[in-house]
C-alpha cells in the first residue's frame, strides 16, 4: 500500500518507516500537520498514520481536514500525550484506529494488515454491489441484501478456480441455483453441469448413477451405462443433499476427488475425468462427522470453499425484490399490487421453505386473485394463523429498525465487542458504529 506517515519524532519515522517498507509498502514521511494536508491534496494514499502532537497545526484539526479531503482513506491516530478520551474522540471524527506511545512496530503492522484486508474486501464488495444494483440480481440470483452480496462476492472468487465448493443452507434457499451460477460464470460453462440429489435417489442406485456400470454388472444391467461423473468431464458435477450419501459411496467418491479417476460398477478399466465438484447440504456436515455419520476426510476434501446461503428471515430486504421477480414470472404481464401491511406480514412470517415457499405462495396468490390486481396476505401466506394481529404489527420502518438493532446486538456478541471486526462484518465506518451503539444503548 501507499502510506503517509506523519510524525515529528525521527526515531519513529525511521524505524517504523523501515518496518513498513520491509513489508512491501511505499512510505512517504512528513513531520507536521500542514505538510500532511498538502500531501493528501496532491496524492492518494491507502493509509495515513497521523501523530496527534506535531509542530504547527493541531492533530485533531489535521484529522478533520484529511477526512474532508479524502473521507474514505483510513487514518490511524498515534498519540502519546492525549488520554483515551482523546483517542475515542478521534474515532468519532472518522479515525480508523489508534495506538498509544510507546508502541511496538508490530502493533502498527497488524493494524496496517487489517486495513489492507479491509480495502481489498471493500473494493470487491463495491464491485459486486455495483453489478447487482443495476438489476437487483446477480446472474439468476435475486437480492441485494448484505448477506447475498457476500455470497456473490464469494462466487466471484471461486468461479475461475477448480476448487471444490460446499454449499450449506436450509431447504429452499437456492443451493442448486448458486451451483448453476458458479458453473455458468466459470471457464467450464461450455461443458455440462450434471446434477444429482442423494435424497431422491434410492441408496442402491446412487453408486451406479455416479460411476455408471458395465453390461452384466448386476441383474438388469442389460447395457452399459455412462455415469454422471463421466458425463460431466471438463464440466461441473453438482451433488445435492450429500449428507444422505451412503458410507460406501462416500469412500469411492473420496477417490474421485483425490485422483479424478474411477471404475464403472462391474468394470476394471480406470476412467480419468476432469471435473469440478460442487456439493450441497441442508445439514451441518461437521456435526455429522463428529457423530461418525460422514467421513471426515471427505468433508475436508469437499469443504475447500464453504458457502453459507442465508434463509429469508436473514435477508428480509430482499422480499420485495423476490416478490416482483415471481410476479413477473407468473403474472403474465398483469400488474399486481402488494400493500404495506402485506409486506409487513410477509416479513414477520418465518418462511420455513424459504425462497421456494415464497415462489409457490406468489404462484398460488396469483391463481387465487381472479379478477383483482391485489395480492392479499391471506393468499400469500399458507395459513391465516401465521399472520400477526394488527395490534402486534409494527410499521415497516419500525420493523426494519428493530431488525437492525437485533442484528447489531448479535454481531456485538459474536465479536465480543471488537469494534474493528464489527465494522468489517457490518461494512460500516467506525463513526457510524459508535453512533449506532450509543443510539441503541448496546454499549454504555
Amino acid at each position: 500500500m501507499k502510506i503517509l506517515l506523519a510524525d515529528d519524532e525521527k526515531t519513529i519515522t525511521v524505524t517504523l518507516g523501515d518496518a513498513l517498507r520491509a513489508k512491501g509498502h511505499q512510505v512517504k514521511v512528513v513531520y507536521e500537520g500542514l505538510s500532511a494536508i498538502k500531501s493528501v491534496e496532491e496524492e492518494n494514499f491507502d493509509c495515513i498514520l497521523l501523530d496527534l502532537k506535531m509542530p504547527g497545526q493541531d492533530g485533531m484539526e489535521t484529522l478533520n481536514q484529511i477526512k474532508n479531503l479524502k473521507p474514505e482513506t483510513p487514518v490511524v491516530i498515534i498519540t502519546g500525550f492525549g488520554t483515551v478520551d482523546t483517542a475515542v474522540d478521534a474515532l468519532k471524527k472518522g479515525a480508523y484506529d489508534y495506538v498509544q506511545k510507546p508502541f511496538y512496530n508490530e502493533e502498527i503492522l497488524l493494524i496496517v494488515e487489517r486495513i489492507e484486508r479491509f480495502i481489498t474486501l471493500r473494493d470487491e464488495y463495491r464491485s459486486v454491489r455495483e453489478m447487482v444494483e443495476k438489476s437487483n440480481q446477480y446472474g439468476r440470483l435475486i437480492g441485494k441484501s448484505p448477506r447475498m452480496l457476500e455470497v456473490y462476492q464469494l462466487i466471484e472468487k471461486v468461479i475461475n478456480s477448480d476448487c471444490n465448493v460446499l454449499i450449506e443452507g436450509e431447504s429452499g434457499t437456492g443451493k442448486e441455483l448458486v451451483a448453476e451460477t458458479i458453473h455458468e460464470k466459470s471457464d467450464r460453462r461450455n461443458h455440462s453441469v450434471v446434477k444429482m440429489s442423494c435424497s431422491v435417489m434410492p441408496e442402491t442406485l446412487i453408486e451406479s448413477e455416479l460411476f455408471g456400470y458395465e453390461k452384466g454388472a448386476f441383474t438388469g444391467a442389460l447395457t452399459q451405462k455412462i455415469g454422471r461423473f463421466e458425463l460431466a468431464d471438463r464440466g461441473t458435477v453438482f451433488i445435492d443433499d450429500i449428507d444422505d450419501m451412503t458410507p460406501t459411496t462416500q469412500m469411492k467418491f473420496l477417490r474421485v476427488l483425490q485422483e479424478h479417476a474411477f471404475e464403472r460398477v462391474g468394470g476394471t478399466q480406470t476412467i480419468k475425468v476432469d471435473i469440478r465438484v460442487i456439493a450441497a447440504t441442508k445439514k451441518n456436515l461437521l456435526v455429522l462427522v463428529k457423530q461418525n455419520l460422514f467421513r471426515e476426510d471427505l468433508f475436508y476434501r469437499l469443504n475447500v470453499v464453504n458457502m453459507k446461503l442465508p434463509p429469508i428471515r436473514e435477508r428480509l430486504i430482499d422480499i420485495p425484490l423476490l416478490l416482483n421477480h415471481f410476479i413477473r414470472k407468473y403474472g403474465k404481464d398483469k400488474h399486481y399490487e402488494i400493500t404495506t401491511d402485506t409486506l409487513v406480514a410477509l416479513a414477520n412470517y418465518s418462511w420455513p421453505g424459504n425462497v421456494r415457499e415464497l415462489e409457490n405462495s406468489v404462484e398460488r396468490a396469483i391463481t387465487m386473485a381472479e379478477d383483482t390486481n391485489i395480492l392479499r396476505k391471506e393468499d400469500l401466506l399458507k395459513s391465516p394463523a401465521n399472520i400477526l394481529q394488527d395490534k402486534d404489527i409494527l410499521s415497516l420502518d419500525n420493523y426494519i429498525a428493530q431488525c437492525e438493532i437485533d442484528y447489531i446486538r448479535k454481531v456485538f456478541d459474536y465479536t465480543k465487542g471488537d469494534k474493528n471486526e464489527m465494522c468489517r462484518l457490518l461494512n460500516i465506518s467506525r463513526k457510524t458504529l459508535w453512533t449506532k451503539l450509543k443510539e441503541y444503548g448496546i454499549e454504555k
